[in-house]
Protein backbone atom coordinates (compact mmCIF):
# COMPACT_ATOMS: atom_id res chain seq x y z
CA UNK A 1 0.00 0.00 0.00
CA UNK A 2 1.07 3.34 -1.02
CA UNK A 3 2.05 5.42 2.37
CA UNK A 4 1.11 8.86 1.34
CA UNK A 5 -2.68 7.17 1.05
CA UNK A 6 -3.27 7.77 4.85
CA UNK A 7 -2.92 11.59 4.87
CA UNK A 8 -5.91 11.56 2.73
CA UNK A 9 -7.83 10.43 5.81
CA UNK A 10 -6.17 11.82 8.99
CA UNK A 11 -5.75 15.59 7.60
CA UNK A 12 -9.24 16.45 7.15
CA UNK A 13 -9.78 14.14 10.59
CA UNK A 14 -7.10 17.10 12.08
CA UNK A 15 -9.43 19.60 10.70
CA UNK A 16 -12.43 17.93 12.23
CA UNK A 17 -10.99 17.77 15.44
CA UNK A 18 -10.04 21.43 15.73
CA UNK A 19 -13.84 22.36 14.80
CA UNK A 20 -14.79 20.18 17.55
CA UNK A 21 -12.45 21.88 19.79
CA UNK A 22 -14.25 25.41 18.14
CA UNK A 23 -17.75 23.86 18.54
CA UNK A 24 -17.01 23.10 22.51
CA UNK A 25 -15.62 26.78 22.54
CA UNK A 26 -18.97 27.67 21.48
CA UNK A 27 -20.43 25.58 24.50
CA UNK A 28 -18.20 26.59 27.48
CA UNK A 29 -18.69 30.77 26.19
CA UNK A 30 -22.77 29.83 26.29
CA UNK A 31 -22.77 27.99 29.37
CA UNK A 32 -20.44 31.10 31.20
CA UNK A 33 -22.99 33.97 29.73
CA UNK A 34 -25.84 32.25 31.06
CA UNK A 35 -23.49 31.58 34.65
CA UNK A 36 -22.30 35.25 34.85
CA UNK A 37 -26.09 36.07 34.34
CA UNK A 38 -26.90 34.09 36.89
CA UNK A 39 -24.18 35.36 39.69
CA UNK A 40 -24.75 38.71 38.70
CA UNK A 41 -28.89 38.65 39.37
CA UNK A 42 -29.12 39.96 35.80
CA UNK A 43 -31.36 36.85 34.08
CA UNK A 44 -34.03 38.17 32.60
CA UNK A 45 -37.10 36.39 31.86
CA UNK A 46 -38.25 34.23 31.18
CA UNK A 47 -35.17 32.39 31.97
CA UNK A 48 -35.62 29.95 34.98
CA UNK A 49 -39.32 31.54 35.50
CA UNK A 50 -40.65 28.11 36.74
CA UNK A 51 -37.82 26.77 38.46
CA UNK A 52 -35.15 28.95 38.87
CA UNK A 53 -33.23 26.24 41.08
CA UNK A 54 -33.37 23.68 38.72
CA UNK A 55 -31.88 26.06 36.18
CA UNK A 56 -28.93 26.79 38.08
CA UNK A 57 -27.84 23.71 38.54
CA UNK A 58 -28.69 22.59 34.94
CA UNK A 59 -26.43 25.42 33.32
CA UNK A 60 -23.94 24.91 36.46
CA UNK A 61 -23.33 21.27 35.42
CA UNK A 62 -23.73 22.61 31.56
CA UNK A 63 -20.36 24.81 31.75
CA UNK A 64 -18.07 22.53 34.13
CA UNK A 65 -18.94 19.69 31.34
CA UNK A 66 -17.90 21.87 28.51
CA UNK A 67 -14.92 22.46 30.60
CA UNK A 68 -14.06 19.15 31.26
CA UNK A 69 -15.07 17.80 27.57
CA UNK A 70 -12.10 20.41 26.40
CA UNK A 71 -9.70 17.78 27.82
CA UNK A 72 -11.39 15.07 26.18
CA UNK A 73 -11.39 16.65 23.10
CA UNK A 74 -7.75 17.35 23.38
CA UNK A 75 -6.80 13.70 24.23
CA UNK A 76 -9.19 12.27 21.22
CA UNK A 77 -10.30 9.36 22.62
CA UNK A 78 -13.12 8.12 22.22
CA UNK A 79 -13.47 8.47 19.05
CA UNK A 80 -14.53 12.15 17.06
CA UNK A 81 -17.95 10.32 16.06
CA UNK A 82 -19.11 9.26 19.63
CA UNK A 83 -17.67 12.16 20.77
CA UNK A 84 -19.58 14.28 19.07
CA UNK A 85 -22.81 12.13 19.72
CA UNK A 86 -22.30 12.17 23.25
CA UNK A 87 -21.88 15.81 23.46
CA UNK A 88 -25.12 16.54 20.97
CA UNK A 89 -27.12 14.42 23.87
CA UNK A 90 -25.65 16.37 26.10
CA UNK A 91 -26.67 19.80 24.91
CA UNK A 92 -30.11 19.02 23.86
CA UNK A 93 -31.10 17.50 27.33
CA UNK A 94 -29.58 20.01 29.22
CA UNK A 95 -31.13 22.79 26.78
CA UNK A 96 -34.43 20.89 26.85
CA UNK A 97 -34.43 21.39 30.65
CA UNK A 98 -33.40 25.22 30.44
CA UNK A 99 -36.41 25.34 28.17
CA UNK A 100 -38.71 23.24 30.64
CA UNK A 101 -37.54 25.50 33.73
CA UNK A 102 -38.06 28.70 31.00
CA UNK A 103 -41.92 28.39 30.17
CA UNK A 104 -41.36 26.49 27.60
CA UNK A 105 -40.63 26.78 23.77
CA UNK A 106 -41.45 30.92 24.26
CA UNK A 107 -38.48 30.93 26.00
CA UNK A 108 -36.54 30.57 22.43
CA UNK A 109 -34.24 27.85 24.11
CA UNK A 110 -35.75 26.58 20.47
CA UNK A 111 -32.91 28.35 18.38
CA UNK A 112 -30.11 27.16 20.48
CA UNK A 113 -30.53 23.55 19.42
CA UNK A 114 -30.70 24.66 15.86
CA UNK A 115 -27.39 25.70 16.70
CA UNK A 116 -26.97 22.17 18.26
CA UNK A 117 -28.28 20.08 15.34
CA UNK A 118 -26.38 22.25 12.71
CA UNK A 119 -22.97 21.90 14.75
CA UNK A 120 -23.32 18.40 15.11
CA UNK A 121 -24.35 17.57 11.19
CA UNK A 122 -21.68 19.74 9.76
CA UNK A 123 -19.03 17.60 12.28
CA UNK A 124 -19.99 14.22 11.31
CA UNK A 125 -20.37 13.37 8.29
CA UNK A 126 -23.57 10.74 6.85
CA UNK A 127 -26.98 9.81 7.98
CA UNK A 128 -26.73 10.41 11.98
CA UNK A 129 -27.15 14.41 11.07
CA UNK A 130 -30.90 12.83 10.75
CA UNK A 131 -30.37 11.12 13.94
CA UNK A 132 -29.58 14.44 15.66
CA UNK A 133 -32.60 16.03 14.12
CA UNK A 134 -34.63 13.58 15.12
CA UNK A 135 -33.24 13.57 19.21
CA UNK A 136 -34.09 17.16 18.95
CA UNK A 137 -37.38 16.94 17.69
CA UNK A 138 -38.53 14.16 20.21
CA UNK A 139 -37.08 16.20 23.10
CA UNK A 140 -39.26 19.52 22.10
CA UNK A 141 -42.27 17.43 21.22
CA UNK A 142 -41.57 15.26 24.18
CA UNK A 143 -41.33 18.88 26.17
CA UNK A 144 -44.56 19.73 25.28
CA UNK A 145 -46.81 16.35 25.72
CA UNK A 146 -44.88 16.64 29.31
CA UNK A 147 -46.31 20.16 29.82
CA UNK A 148 -49.42 19.76 29.10
CA UNK A 149 -50.08 16.79 31.46
CA UNK A 150 -48.04 17.89 34.71
CA UNK A 151 -48.13 21.23 34.41
CA UNK A 152 -51.17 23.46 35.60
CA UNK A 153 -52.49 26.28 33.18
CA UNK A 154 -50.22 24.84 30.32
CA UNK A 155 -51.34 25.54 27.37
CA UNK A 156 -49.03 23.16 24.77
CA UNK A 157 -48.04 24.36 20.98
CA UNK A 158 -47.74 21.80 19.17
CA UNK A 159 -47.46 23.74 15.66
CA UNK A 160 -44.78 25.39 17.02
CA UNK A 161 -43.13 22.15 18.21
CA UNK A 162 -43.50 21.01 14.90
CA UNK A 163 -41.98 23.52 12.71
CA UNK A 164 -38.88 23.93 15.14
CA UNK A 165 -39.00 20.22 14.58
CA UNK A 166 -39.23 20.78 10.25
CA UNK A 167 -36.50 23.70 10.85
CA UNK A 168 -34.46 20.69 12.55
CA UNK A 169 -34.50 18.22 10.19
CA UNK A 170 -33.92 21.31 7.30
CA UNK A 171 -30.73 21.74 9.72
CA UNK A 172 -29.54 18.91 9.63
CA UNK A 173 -29.99 17.95 5.86
CA UNK A 174 -28.28 21.40 5.11
CA UNK A 175 -25.35 20.77 7.58
CA UNK A 176 -25.08 17.46 6.04
CA UNK A 177 -24.82 18.64 2.71
CA UNK A 178 -22.24 21.46 3.39
CA UNK A 179 -20.09 18.89 5.62
CA UNK A 180 -19.57 16.50 2.75
CA UNK A 181 -18.90 18.80 0.18
CA UNK A 182 -16.71 20.26 2.87
CA UNK A 183 -14.80 17.03 3.02
CA UNK A 184 -14.84 16.41 -0.42
CA UNK A 185 -12.83 19.81 -0.61
CA UNK A 186 -10.29 19.11 1.80
CA UNK A 187 -9.88 15.21 0.37
CA UNK A 188 -9.11 17.17 -3.25
CA UNK A 189 -7.06 19.37 -1.41
CA UNK A 190 -4.82 16.93 0.20
CA UNK A 191 -4.92 14.79 -2.98
CA UNK A 192 -3.83 17.95 -4.80
CA UNK A 193 -0.86 18.61 -2.11
CA UNK A 194 0.44 15.19 -2.42
CA UNK A 195 0.46 15.71 -6.02
CA UNK A 196 2.36 18.93 -5.69
CA UNK A 197 4.18 16.77 -3.58
CA UNK A 198 5.10 13.98 -5.70
CA UNK A 199 5.90 16.47 -8.71
CA UNK A 200 8.13 18.14 -6.69
CA UNK A 201 9.79 15.18 -5.90
CA UNK A 202 9.77 14.49 -9.66
CA UNK A 203 11.42 17.26 -10.48
CA UNK A 204 14.08 17.61 -7.76
CA UNK A 205 14.53 13.85 -9.25
CA UNK A 206 15.01 14.94 -12.77
CA UNK A 207 16.75 18.12 -11.86
CA UNK A 208 19.49 15.64 -9.57
CA UNK A 209 19.87 13.56 -12.32
CA UNK A 210 20.39 15.88 -15.07
CA UNK A 211 23.98 15.88 -17.05
CA UNK A 212 23.99 19.55 -17.37
CA UNK A 213 24.75 21.32 -13.93
CA UNK A 214 22.19 23.56 -12.42
CA UNK A 215 22.62 26.11 -9.62
CA UNK A 216 20.31 28.39 -8.78
CA UNK A 217 21.44 31.73 -6.44
CA UNK A 218 19.64 34.37 -4.73
CA UNK A 219 19.84 38.01 -4.71
CA UNK A 220 22.62 38.01 -2.64
CA UNK A 221 24.29 35.30 -4.23
CA UNK A 222 23.85 32.42 -2.21
CA UNK A 223 23.30 28.78 -3.32
CA UNK A 224 19.41 27.97 -3.04
CA UNK A 225 19.65 24.42 -5.59
CA UNK A 226 22.21 22.70 -7.01
CA UNK A 227 22.29 19.22 -8.71
CA UNK A 228 24.66 16.40 -8.85
CA UNK A 229 26.23 17.31 -11.81
CA UNK A 230 27.24 21.07 -10.49
CA UNK A 231 28.61 19.81 -7.41
CA UNK A 232 30.95 17.31 -9.56
CA UNK A 233 31.50 20.20 -11.91
CA UNK A 234 32.70 22.93 -8.92
CA UNK A 235 34.71 19.78 -7.18
CA UNK A 236 31.68 21.04 -4.25
CA UNK A 237 31.87 18.39 -0.89
CA UNK A 238 29.05 18.51 1.47
CA UNK A 239 25.88 20.33 1.54
CA UNK A 240 26.68 23.68 0.67
CA UNK A 241 23.21 25.18 0.45
CA UNK A 242 23.63 28.37 1.63
CA UNK A 243 26.57 29.29 1.13
CA UNK A 244 28.09 32.14 -1.01
CA UNK A 245 29.25 31.37 -4.55
CA UNK A 246 32.25 32.97 -4.49
CA UNK A 247 33.51 30.67 -1.52
CA UNK A 248 32.70 27.84 -3.72
CA UNK A 249 33.28 29.18 -7.27
CA UNK A 250 34.85 32.62 -7.55
CA UNK A 251 34.96 32.13 -11.51
CA UNK A 252 31.11 32.11 -11.88
CA UNK A 253 31.27 34.96 -9.10
CA UNK A 254 33.21 37.17 -11.59
CA UNK A 255 30.80 36.10 -14.79
CA UNK A 256 28.07 37.32 -12.55
CA UNK A 257 29.86 40.39 -12.36
CA UNK A 258 30.22 40.48 -16.20
CA UNK A 259 26.84 39.70 -16.66
CA UNK A 260 25.45 42.69 -14.21
CA UNK A 261 27.38 44.91 -15.90
CA UNK A 262 26.08 43.84 -19.32
CA UNK A 263 22.72 42.24 -19.62
CA UNK A 264 23.02 40.95 -22.76
CA UNK A 265 25.96 38.97 -21.97
CA UNK A 266 24.12 35.52 -20.91
CA UNK A 267 26.71 32.82 -22.08
CA UNK A 268 30.44 32.43 -20.65
CA UNK A 269 32.92 29.96 -21.01
CA UNK A 270 35.34 29.71 -17.78
CA UNK A 271 38.00 27.34 -16.09
CA UNK A 272 36.96 25.88 -12.83
CA UNK A 273 40.22 25.28 -11.15
CA UNK A 274 38.96 22.93 -8.52
CA UNK A 275 38.13 20.52 -10.40
CA UNK A 276 40.41 21.49 -13.83
CA UNK A 277 37.36 21.14 -16.31
CA UNK A 278 36.38 23.82 -18.94
CA UNK A 279 33.10 25.03 -18.53
CA UNK A 280 30.18 26.88 -20.59
CA UNK A 281 27.77 28.95 -18.03
CA UNK A 282 24.36 30.36 -19.47
CA UNK A 283 23.15 33.01 -17.08
CA UNK A 284 19.53 33.27 -16.66
CA UNK A 285 17.66 36.03 -14.17
CA UNK A 286 14.55 35.02 -12.63
CA UNK A 287 12.27 37.83 -12.01
CA UNK A 288 13.71 41.20 -11.32
CA UNK A 289 17.31 41.38 -11.99
CA UNK A 290 17.94 43.20 -8.56
CA UNK A 291 15.34 40.66 -6.58
CA UNK A 292 14.91 37.37 -8.38
CA UNK A 293 17.26 34.39 -8.35
CA UNK A 294 20.07 33.28 -10.69
CA UNK A 295 19.43 30.46 -12.67
CA UNK A 296 22.90 29.22 -13.65
CA UNK A 297 23.35 26.18 -16.57
CA UNK A 298 27.01 24.71 -16.58
CA UNK A 299 28.20 22.33 -19.19
CA UNK A 300 31.22 20.60 -19.50
CA UNK A 301 32.65 21.80 -23.34
CA UNK A 302 34.01 18.60 -23.45
CA UNK A 303 31.06 16.63 -23.95
CA UNK A 304 29.48 19.42 -26.01
CA UNK A 305 32.61 19.00 -28.21
CA UNK A 306 31.62 15.31 -28.23
CA UNK A 307 27.91 16.03 -28.67
CA UNK A 308 29.08 17.94 -31.84
CA UNK A 309 31.89 15.52 -32.80
CA UNK A 310 28.81 12.75 -33.45
CA UNK A 311 27.33 15.59 -35.74
CA UNK A 312 30.21 16.25 -37.46
CA UNK A 313 31.52 12.65 -38.06
CA UNK A 314 28.09 12.26 -39.68
CA UNK A 315 28.33 14.25 -42.37
CA UNK A 316 32.02 13.74 -42.51
CA UNK A 317 31.13 9.59 -43.10
CA UNK A 318 29.04 11.05 -46.16
CA UNK A 319 31.75 12.95 -47.70
CA UNK A 320 34.52 10.53 -47.21
CA UNK A 321 32.68 7.58 -48.81
CA UNK A 322 32.31 9.97 -52.25
CA UNK A 323 35.87 11.16 -51.65
CA UNK A 324 37.15 7.74 -51.58
CA UNK A 325 35.09 6.50 -54.31
CA UNK A 326 36.43 9.55 -56.25
CA UNK A 327 39.78 10.06 -55.60
CA UNK A 328 41.26 6.03 -54.75
CA UNK A 329 40.20 4.98 -58.35
CA UNK A 330 42.51 7.29 -60.14
CA UNK A 331 45.09 7.29 -57.26
CA UNK A 332 44.82 3.48 -58.17
CA UNK A 333 45.61 3.81 -61.88
CA UNK A 334 48.07 6.78 -61.05
CA UNK A 335 50.23 4.18 -58.53
CA UNK A 336 49.89 1.45 -61.02
CA UNK A 337 51.25 3.24 -63.86
CA UNK A 338 54.13 4.56 -62.10
CA UNK A 339 54.89 0.78 -60.86
CA UNK A 340 54.81 -0.53 -64.76
CA UNK A 341 57.03 3.05 -65.68
CA UNK A 342 59.87 2.34 -63.07
CA UNK A 343 59.66 -1.14 -64.44
CA UNK A 344 61.36 0.35 -67.72
CA UNK A 345 65.05 -0.06 -69.06
CA UNK A 346 65.37 3.05 -70.37
CA UNK A 347 64.56 5.19 -67.33
CA UNK A 348 67.49 6.57 -66.27
CA UNK A 349 68.74 7.64 -62.48
CA UNK A 350 66.73 10.78 -62.29
CA UNK A 351 63.75 9.53 -63.69
CA UNK A 352 63.90 6.69 -61.29
CA UNK A 353 64.15 9.14 -58.37
CA UNK A 354 60.58 10.84 -59.85
CA UNK A 355 58.87 7.62 -60.21
CA UNK A 356 59.75 7.28 -56.27
CA UNK A 357 58.39 10.60 -55.51
CA UNK A 358 55.50 9.18 -57.04
CA UNK A 359 55.20 5.80 -55.33
CA UNK A 360 55.58 7.98 -51.80
CA UNK A 361 53.08 10.38 -52.19
CA UNK A 362 50.50 8.02 -54.12
CA UNK A 363 50.96 5.78 -50.70
CA UNK A 364 50.83 8.71 -48.55
CA UNK A 365 47.29 10.17 -50.15
CA UNK A 366 45.99 6.44 -49.51
CA UNK A 367 47.02 6.86 -45.78
CA UNK A 368 45.10 9.89 -45.38
CA UNK A 369 42.26 8.36 -47.27
CA UNK A 370 42.31 5.72 -44.57
CA UNK A 371 42.63 7.55 -41.53
CA UNK A 372 39.98 9.44 -41.86
CA UNK A 373 37.94 6.56 -43.72
CA UNK A 374 38.54 4.89 -39.78
CA UNK A 375 37.88 8.08 -38.61
CA UNK A 376 34.62 8.79 -40.06
CA UNK A 377 33.61 4.39 -40.02
CA UNK A 378 34.32 4.39 -36.41
CA UNK A 379 32.42 2.63 -34.04
CA UNK A 380 30.80 4.93 -30.96
CA UNK A 381 33.12 4.27 -27.60
CA UNK A 382 32.18 2.13 -24.66
CA UNK A 383 33.52 3.86 -21.75
CA UNK A 384 34.49 1.63 -18.50
CA UNK A 385 36.68 1.55 -15.85
CA UNK A 386 40.24 0.21 -16.40
CA UNK A 387 42.57 -0.55 -13.59
CA UNK A 388 45.42 1.78 -15.32
CA UNK A 389 48.29 0.25 -13.41
CA UNK A 390 48.45 -2.80 -14.91
CA UNK A 391 46.87 -1.31 -17.85
CA UNK A 392 49.98 0.44 -18.74
CA UNK A 393 53.07 -2.39 -17.63
CA UNK A 394 51.00 -4.09 -20.51
CA UNK A 395 51.51 -1.48 -22.96
CA UNK A 396 54.64 -0.54 -21.86
CA UNK A 397 55.93 -4.46 -22.64
CA UNK A 398 54.24 -4.68 -25.93
CA UNK A 399 55.78 -1.12 -27.02
CA UNK A 400 59.15 -2.29 -25.91
CA UNK A 401 58.29 -5.68 -27.58
CA UNK A 402 57.23 -3.73 -30.90
CA UNK A 403 59.84 -1.29 -31.29
CA UNK A 404 62.72 -3.55 -29.56
CA UNK A 405 63.26 -1.42 -26.44
CA UNK A 406 65.56 -1.46 -23.15
CA UNK A 407 62.68 -1.87 -20.42
CA UNK A 408 64.38 0.91 -18.24
CA UNK A 409 63.67 3.63 -21.01
CA UNK A 410 59.75 3.43 -20.30
CA UNK A 411 58.98 4.23 -16.66
CA UNK A 412 55.00 3.82 -15.14
CA UNK A 413 53.95 5.64 -12.28
CA UNK A 414 50.68 5.17 -10.98
CA UNK A 415 49.43 7.03 -7.49
CA UNK A 416 47.56 5.23 -6.06
CA UNK A 417 48.25 1.81 -6.87
CA UNK A 418 44.94 0.53 -7.29
CA UNK A 419 43.72 3.94 -9.51
CA UNK A 420 40.62 3.28 -12.48
CA UNK A 421 39.65 5.28 -15.03
CA UNK A 422 36.54 5.69 -17.46
CA UNK A 423 37.61 5.09 -21.19
CA UNK A 424 37.29 2.92 -24.20
CA UNK A 425 40.21 0.78 -23.64
CA UNK A 426 40.51 -0.07 -27.06
CA UNK A 427 40.39 3.71 -27.93
CA UNK A 428 42.44 4.55 -24.61
CA UNK A 429 45.53 1.87 -26.63
CA UNK A 430 45.57 4.01 -29.89
CA UNK A 431 45.99 7.37 -28.18
CA UNK A 432 48.63 6.72 -26.35
CA UNK A 433 50.30 4.47 -28.63
CA UNK A 434 49.94 7.70 -30.96
CA UNK A 435 51.63 9.46 -28.80
CA UNK A 436 54.08 7.23 -28.11
CA UNK A 437 55.17 6.84 -31.63
CA UNK A 438 55.32 10.28 -32.01
CA UNK A 439 58.32 10.56 -28.92
CA UNK A 440 59.86 7.27 -30.62
CA UNK A 441 60.12 9.15 -33.75
CA UNK A 442 61.32 12.93 -32.38
CA UNK A 443 63.61 11.62 -29.91
CA UNK A 444 67.26 12.28 -30.31
CA UNK A 445 69.57 9.38 -29.18
CA UNK A 446 68.08 7.69 -26.56
CA UNK A 447 64.72 7.31 -25.84
CA UNK A 448 63.21 7.49 -23.05
CA UNK A 449 59.34 8.26 -22.15
CA UNK A 450 57.24 8.25 -18.88
CA UNK A 451 53.52 7.47 -18.42
CA UNK A 452 52.53 8.85 -14.77
CA UNK A 453 48.76 8.31 -14.03
CA UNK A 454 47.49 10.17 -10.36
CA UNK A 455 44.38 12.38 -9.32
CA UNK A 456 43.45 15.79 -8.74
CA UNK A 457 43.30 15.92 -5.14
CA UNK A 458 40.31 18.61 -5.59
CA UNK A 459 38.05 17.02 -7.62
CA UNK A 460 38.80 13.07 -7.60
CA UNK A 461 39.20 13.04 -11.69
CA UNK A 462 42.03 11.09 -13.05
CA UNK A 463 44.88 11.87 -15.62
CA UNK A 464 47.75 10.50 -17.67
CA UNK A 465 51.00 12.48 -18.42
CA UNK A 466 52.93 11.14 -21.56
CA UNK A 467 56.08 12.66 -20.99
CA UNK A 468 59.34 12.06 -23.79
CA UNK A 469 62.78 13.55 -23.63
CA UNK A 470 62.48 14.90 -27.42
CA UNK A 471 63.69 18.28 -28.94
CA UNK A 472 60.02 19.82 -28.00
CA UNK A 473 57.16 21.03 -30.76
CA UNK A 474 58.40 23.65 -33.24
CA UNK A 475 56.12 26.45 -31.96
CA UNK A 476 54.49 27.33 -35.15
CA UNK A 477 53.37 23.71 -35.43
CA UNK A 478 52.24 23.53 -31.47
CA UNK A 479 49.58 26.21 -31.94
CA UNK A 480 47.54 24.00 -34.46
CA UNK A 481 49.03 20.87 -32.89
CA UNK A 482 45.87 19.19 -32.81
CA UNK A 483 44.35 20.21 -36.32
CA UNK A 484 44.12 17.99 -39.19
CA UNK A 485 46.65 17.88 -41.89
CA UNK A 486 49.53 19.39 -39.18
CA UNK A 487 52.50 18.25 -39.54
CA UNK A 488 56.43 18.94 -39.65
CA UNK A 489 57.35 15.40 -41.49
CA UNK A 490 56.56 15.52 -45.41
CA UNK A 491 55.45 12.22 -45.24
CA UNK A 492 53.13 12.69 -42.39
CA UNK A 493 49.74 12.63 -42.42
CA UNK A 494 49.44 15.50 -39.96
CA UNK A 495 45.98 13.44 -38.71
CA UNK A 496 46.83 11.39 -35.35
CA UNK A 497 46.95 13.72 -33.02
CA UNK A 498 43.68 15.34 -34.33
CA UNK A 499 42.27 11.62 -34.09
CA UNK A 500 43.61 11.18 -30.90
CA UNK A 501 42.22 14.21 -29.64
CA UNK A 502 38.61 12.90 -31.14
CA UNK A 503 38.80 10.06 -29.77
CA UNK A 504 39.36 11.31 -26.34
CA UNK A 505 36.40 13.39 -26.24
CA UNK A 506 34.24 11.02 -27.55
CA UNK A 507 34.98 9.11 -24.26
CA UNK A 508 34.29 12.90 -22.51
CA UNK A 509 38.39 12.96 -21.88
CA UNK A 510 40.51 16.08 -22.92
CA UNK A 511 44.33 15.83 -24.37
CA UNK A 512 46.28 19.06 -23.99
CA UNK A 513 49.82 19.64 -24.13
CA UNK A 514 50.82 20.46 -20.03
CA UNK A 515 54.03 21.75 -20.82
CA UNK A 516 56.43 22.08 -24.51
CA UNK A 517 60.41 22.79 -24.31
CA UNK A 518 63.40 21.71 -25.99
CA UNK A 519 63.80 19.55 -23.09
CA UNK A 520 60.72 17.59 -24.26
CA UNK A 521 56.86 17.24 -24.50
CA UNK A 522 54.53 16.68 -21.98
CA UNK A 523 51.15 15.42 -22.49
CA UNK A 524 48.52 14.99 -20.65
CA UNK A 525 44.68 13.27 -20.89
CA UNK A 526 42.40 14.22 -18.09
CA UNK A 527 39.84 11.61 -17.28
CA UNK A 528 36.02 12.06 -16.79
CA UNK A 529 34.69 11.05 -12.96
CA UNK A 530 34.50 7.71 -12.35
CA UNK A 531 32.20 5.93 -9.70
CA UNK A 532 34.10 2.62 -8.79
CA UNK A 533 30.77 0.63 -8.76
CA UNK A 534 30.64 0.60 -12.34
CA UNK A 535 32.02 -2.03 -14.14
CA UNK A 536 36.02 -2.55 -14.28
CA UNK A 537 37.50 -3.86 -17.32
CA UNK A 538 40.98 -4.69 -16.97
Amino acid sequence: MDPKIPSVVTEPQRTNWRALQYFNLYRILVGLLFVALIWTGSLPEPLGVVNQQLFSITIHLYFLSAILVSFVIASRIPGLITQVTLYVVIDVAAITLMMYTSNGLSSGFGMLLVIVVAGGSILVAGRIAILFAAIASLAVLGLEIYQQFFREYFNPNYTHAGFLGVTFFITALLGHMLSARVQKSEALAEQRAIDLKEMARLNEHIVQRMQSGILVLDRHRQIRLINNSAMMMLAAAGDVTGKSISELSPEINRLLDLHEQNSRAHSFEIHQKSSNLDLKAAIADMGEKEQGDVLIFLDEIALLRQQAQGMKLASLGRLTASIAHEIRNPLGAISHAGQLLSESDDLCREDQRLMQIIRDQSQRINSIIENVLSLSKRKPPDPSGVRIREWLHRFAAELCEKYELAPESIRVEVEPADLEIKMDSTQLHQVIWNLSENALRYSRGAFNIKYIAAVYPDSGRSYIDVIDTGPGLPEAISKHLFEPFVTSESSGTGLGLYIARELCEANQATLVVQHNSDEGCHFRINFPWFDKRDTIAS
